[in-house]
């Protein structure tokens, strides 16, 4: 058995592979990710498509600055998960991947059973904490004494989503994307939206939305540490035996993810809690609805990312860099390909789809395109930041992130107060790029892969095309049919036109294998 040392030292040279082990050891990764990507693809495409819909609903009750204070509440739920959680939710995916891998039960058990305990213990401590600072910091540091009011609800969500995030992170771990997505996503958007409908529409504001989102939490965590325990081998399961230490490695792995969650939170909150002090809520809930639709762009990367994370662990761990390089040039041209169209729409459509919230939304659509611009990048390098991570590289990452952290601040100091909302995510879309683009250099220097090669840039064909019809549809469609009916004709027929044109000029003998691997995913699902 190989030791944990061994798991994560540097990666090299692979060995030599007969070309038919290669292909298969491609194959059977490539068949386990397009299944499991397929499924949280399917998952995140309902959640944000009916999100998006409930979204716009809650923006129209609620209002532009309503939106704006549940948005300064969240950073504060973001700040107090990341004090309490020491990075192991980031471990968590990584080690269990790794412990299972080697068998290492006993490892396993005593991981899970300390991890649950520190994390809900030290959650529960510091929401405690927010309850009794959070109204001081609502007045002192956003100007927004109602958001006081609310703190109560955040402090309580804190505890929720602690145990929320780690159990789907436990999920992962154990590579089964599909029951996490079926729970997180199949249960839990329905049920929080008909919570949310219901309790808006009985005249509960604020407090009713926040109820909704508390109901669904205790619901799906409940569901979630069921269907881990279940995953978790007998032998690794709680007992009452006396429990292995954490691995110093796990220990030093956790030390590294919690600074880098901590850079994460700066880089990703900074902008909300800059534009909370120096601007209005209201104008930071119309920030924040921009944002929401941004979100949606890197969402075939994300799918990627949750079985690509172990993926890379176990690959790494047996040091089989060759089908890493592969998996990851055919997994990013896949990403780009199945975004670039998304894109093209949403850059068109911008102004359209803000005013969906509201006509006071409508003056964010710059922050929209920006934001999506940055998004695109993101997933043009493919995962480089989760390779880095899961490949026991996580100092390079971090020492990227601690600049990016850096440069995020200044340049949200120096330009919000001049350009307002517009500067935020002129400073977010900035970082987004370069600390991509430095990530993407730093796993070429420890890995020694990219993710580019011919055919990649072939997509530049089926990308020309596709923005053409994007456009004629924006001008042949403007105010003849409903906004939303235009957007979504819009959707089909880039998507039309770049599948036609990538499946001429873009196709490779890896793309095949994993539109193979798809397409029998789809099939086996309609047989069902």
């Amino acid at each position: 058995m190989a030791s944990l040392s061994n798991l994560q030292t540097e990666a090299v040279a692979a060995p030599n592979s007969p070309p038919d082990t290669l292909r298969d050891e491609f194959r059977r990764n490539m068949g386990q990710i397009s299944r499991h990507s397929l499924t949280f693809f399917a998952g995140t495409i309902f959640t944000m498509g009916a999100g998006y819909v409930v979204k716009i609903y809650v923006a129209r009750v609620l209002g532009a600055e309503q939106l704006g204070l549940y948005a300064l509440g969240m950073t504060l739920v973001s700040l107090t998960q990341l004090v309490s959680n020491l990075g192991l939710q980031g471990t968590a995916a990584r080690y269990i991947a790794v412990y299972s891998a080697t068998k290492n039960f006993d490892a396993l058990r005593g991981f899970l059973t300390r991890s649950v305990g520190i994390v809900l213990s030290l959650t529960s401590v510091f929401s405690l904490g927010l309850i009794v600072a959070g109204g001081w910091l609502a007045r002192r540091l956003y100007h927004a004494p109602g958001l006081s009011q609310y703190i109560p609800l955040f402090a309580l969500l804190t505890v929720l989503g602690a145990a929320n995030t780690f159990y789907c992170q436990v999920l992962a771990g154990f590579k089964d994307i599909t029951k996490r997505t079926l729970i997180t996503n199949f249960i839990g958007t329905p049920l929080v939206i008909a919570l949310t409908v219901l309790l808006l529409a009985l005249g509960t504001g604020m407090h009713g939305y926040l109820w909704a989102q508390i109901l669904n939490s205790i619901i799906v965590s409940a569901l979630l540490i069921f269907a881990a325990w279940k995953l978790t081998p007998p032998a690794a399961r709680f007992s009452w035996r006396s429990l292995p230490p954490l691995d110093p490695e796990v220990k030093a792995f956790a030390a590294a993810a919690f600074g880098m969650s901590a850079v994460e939170f700066l880089v990703s909150q900074a902008d909300k809690v800059l534009l909370g002090f120096y601007l209005t809520p209201a104008l930071v809930g119309i920030y924040v609805a921009a944002s929401t639709i941004a979100a949606m762009v890197p969402l075939v990367l994300q799918s990627v990312n949750q079985i690509f994370a172990p993926v890379i662990a176990d690959l790494h761990s047996r040091n089989r860099i060759d089908v890493l390089q592969r998996l990851f040039q055919t997994l990013t041209k896949w990403v780009v390909g199945l975004t670039l169209p998304l894109v093209l729409v949403v850059i068109t459509y911008a102004a359209p789809l803000m005013r969906m919230f509201g006509a006071a939304f409508e003056t964010g659509w710059p922050v929209l395109v920006i934001g999506v611009v940055g998004q695109i990048v993101n997933c043009g390098v493919g995962s480089v930041g989760l390779l880095l991570f899961m490949s026991g590289n996580q100092r390079r990452l971090m020492k990227v992130q601690f600049v990016m952290v850096g440069v995020s601040l200044l340049m949200n100091i120096m330009l919000i107060p001049m350009l307002g909302v517009v500067g935020a995510a002129l400073a977010s879309a900035s970082v987004n790029v370069a600390g991509n683009v430095w990530n993407l250099l730093e796993v070429r220097k420890a890995l020694h892969i990219i993710p580019y090669n011919r055919s990649y840039f072939a997509l530049g064909i089926p990308g020309l095309f596709s923005v053409a019809a994007a456009v004629l549809m924006r001008v042949w469609g403007g105010g003849t049919v409903a906004p939303w009916l235009e957007i979504l004709g819009a959707v089909i027929l880039s998507y039309m036109v770049f599948t036609g044109f990538a499946l001429k000029f873009s196709l490779s003998e890896d793309d095949r294998i994993i539109a193979t691997s798809a397409w029998a995913q789809v099939r086996a699902g309609l047989r069902r």
